[in-house]
């Protein structure tokens, strides 16, 4: 940028400023920031001018002020060198910014006086086939896939810091843009805190038998209240156990036709599955969890053998279907553990007691139950994604909601 360039530009934020626009705060925090004022020729005095108008613009929140707090130190310091300086206005700046690091340490105060309690942490233990990827690597994976899909960009972030001037339709104005979805903590807490299951394949599901996956194919008839597997042979659908043929036509809409990939995530420790006969160790694991595949109505369950032991007393596990899953054609249902499984055989229920670790705990299992969004003919869910998500949630005996106490 040249000294005329820069000259015309800040003319262009005073205007904005003037006139109360929207995009006058990002763009002026930009161009404080990226460029060298003083040897662009802008005097001290339109500087302070500039940093005073963009602290007025600031949001009122407490979050904001960190950005504030450094603005007013800037302009302070730079109040000394301009024509004119003023004891007055140095004082007032200096009371500004005591009342913002005031105000500041109150909001830090409020926001970490909950993490502040000592708590014993409850502990979930976890039986697993695959215990370094599901406890280690998919976790790894789950943090980067919403990090890299929601992280804000610079001008994204900026833009947070100011708002409360009058709206104008500019939805072109990219200075503008701020409402995104990782702005959000809460959105981005309901992704980032949980545990997440997911595949080291891709899963396809869809109503058609075109163009399925490498790794095997499984087909259900599935519809509400009602399911069953079956398999293809010499041109006809047939029952998955014994072989016996349905006259059932290939685009039933009750058919779902389940396929998997080999492994596609290069750190997947193929070797932990073994190969059976000449299958291909990446499609050994694929095919295992494939082999195991059921329905539930119209869900089809795909099961990890993830078994999770907790206290029922103190907490029930959540598992649901991750946020993200509709944009990959499907939904996932969701249920809360709050007991231990209740459809096994005497035998499991006689060995959940045999150790001394097991004793007062509860056991049950996370399966992925997936059926396509209404109206979707296919989804498809590449590997490494969320598939599921897992919290542990205070069990209901541990919590009551009720009204607020009327101070008479």
């Amino acid at each position: 940028m040249t000294e005329d360039e820069a000259r015309s530009y800040l003319n262009y934020l005073l205007t904005l400023s003037l006139r109360r626009e929207e995009a006058f705060g990002p763009l002026a925090i930009a161009f404080l920031r990226e460029q060298d004022l003083a040897s662009l020729g802008i005097a001290p005095e339109e500087q302070f001018s500039l940093l005073i108008a963009t602290i007025q613009a600031i949001a009122p929140e407490p979050k904001r002020y960190s950005l504030k707090l450094e603005l007013l130190q800037k302009a302070r310091q730079l109040l000394a060198t301009t024509r004119f300086f003023d004891p007055e206005l140095d004082k007032d700046l200096e009371h500004d910014i005591q009342k913002t690091t005031a105000e500041l340490a109150i909001y830090n105060d409020a926001m970490k006086s909950s993490r502040n309690a000592s708590v014993d942490r409850h502990t979930l233990i976890v039986e697993t086939d695959l215990p370094d990827y599901f406890l280690d690597l998919a976790q790894k994976r789950a943090g980067a896939y919403y990090q890299n899909k929601y992280r804000l960009t610079k001008e994204a972030k900026t833009a947070q810091h100011f708002g409360g001037t009058p709206k104008r339709f500019e939805p072109e104005n990219e200075a503008l843009h701020k409402e995104f979805p990782g702005a959000c903590a809460p959105f981005m807490a309901v992704r980032t805190n949980g545990f997440h299951m997911m595949l080291p394949f891709d899963l396809k599901i869809s109503r058609r038998p075109d163009d399925p996956l490498e790794a095997g194919i499984r087909i259900f008839y599935a519809k509400m209240g009602y399911s069953y597997p079956l398999r293809y042979e010499m041109g006809k659908l047939c029952s998955y156990q014994d072989g016996q043929i349905y006259d059932i036509a290939l685009d039933d809409p009750n058919l779902l036709f389940v396929s998997f990939s080999g492994i596609k995530d290069a750190e997947f420790p193929s070797q932990a599955v073994p190969a059976s006969g000449d299958v291909p160790p990446e499609y050994a694991y694929p095919l295992a969890v494939l082999e195991h595949t059921g329905s539930l109505g119209p869900f089809i369950q795909v099961s990890c053998n993830f078994k999770v032991w907790f206290d029922a007393s103190k907490v029930a596990v959540l598992i649901q279907g991750a946020p993200d899953l509709y944009e990959y054609g499907l939904q996932g249902g969701a249920g809360l553990m709050t007991r231990s499984y209740a459809s096994d055989k005497v035998p499991t229920y006689a060995e959940a007691q045999s150790q001394p670790w097991q004793e007062g705990l509860s056991f049950n299992f996370v399966n992925l139950h997936l059926t396509l969004s209404p109206g979707t003919d296919t989804g498809l869910i590449p590997h490494s994604t969320p598939i599921f998500t897992v919290f542990p949630v205070l069990s209901k005996q541990c919590y009551k909601f009720d009204r607020l106490a009327s101070s008479s």
